[in-house]
């Protein structure tokens, strides 16, 4: 059985906001979460998408 967690876990476990879990969550950028009313449901295994706001080069 499939283990779920809540933003504010998932925002702990990988040390950014609730907000941005929530965004990510919006976007389908976390594989497996799932919408279970108003709240969203985030694989405790799932794995922290890259940060596309961050550019890879120094310019």
């Amino acid at each position: 059985m499939q283990t779920y967690l809540s933003t504010a876990e998932i925002a702990e476990k990988w040390g950014i906001t609730p907000r941005r879990v929530k965004i990510l969550c919006a976007q389908n950028r976390i594989d497996g979460v799932m919408r279970v009313g108003k709240v969203w449901a985030i694989p405790a295994d799932a794995k922290k998408p890259n940060d596309a706001r961050k550019r890879k080069d120094n310019q």
